[in-house]
């Protein structure tokens, strides 16, 4: 799919995908940040460095006007550690899955009940987001996602703070998803 024409815009990385290509049948896309993007994306972040940022994705019609896209965004990402300084490599692996439809499309409307509440399926795709004209950047969607998953306290293994030693990690309720994926590093 060479259909994508680099944006002028300001996100940092930007896939743009034309809402009149996409059919019921869903379209498989890698993305990738380049090396410029990844610069860009590291200042956002205010992090290190990142080192990778890449997504498979399926974007398929969803109902009659909007669009889904899911898949799995994954990144690899240095950071200082907040205790020691020193850098510390995080990986991210999230699962992404988002709905667009129109501006003013009924769906958008559809999701609130009478009493303004919404009804919507507790394990299904977020709430719809909007978008205008004929492209929806999957790019920055995918940026946004890896993002969100950003640890804001990132600590080289085995760096405690003085006068917390009681603190072993073992307090934190869920075990990290990094802790997890430390051993499966490169595919």
């Amino acid at each position: 799919m060479s259909s994508h024409h680099k944006h002028a815009g300001d996100a940092a990385f930007s896939y743009l995908v034309k809402v009149g290509h996409v059919s019921a049948n869903p379209v498989q896309v890698h993305v990738e940040a380049d090396e410029r993007e990844r610069r860009a994306l590291a200042a956002l972040w205010n992090v290190e460095a990142v080192e990778s940022l890449g997504a498979d994705l399926q974007i398929a019609r969803w109902k009659k006007d909007g669009i889904r896209i899911k898949g799995r965004v994954r990144a690899e990402l240095v950071q200082a550690c907040v205790v020691t300084l020193e850098p510390v490599v995080s990986q991210i692996d999230q699962e992404l899955d988002q709905i667009f439809v129109p501006e003013g499309s009924r769906l958008a409307r559809i999701l609130t009940n009478e009493a303004g509440e919404m009804i919507l399926d507790p394990e299904g795709p977020d709430v719809p987001e909007t978008f205008t004209g004929d492209t929806i950047d999957a790019g920055a969607l995918v940026a946004e996602f890896a993002a969100l998953a950003i640890d804001p306290y990132p600590r080289k293994s085995g760096a405690a703070f003085d006068g917390h030693v009681e603190d072993s990690g073992e307090s934190d309720r869920k075990p990290s998803p990094f802790a997890v994926l430390k051993d499966w590093k490169k595919d």
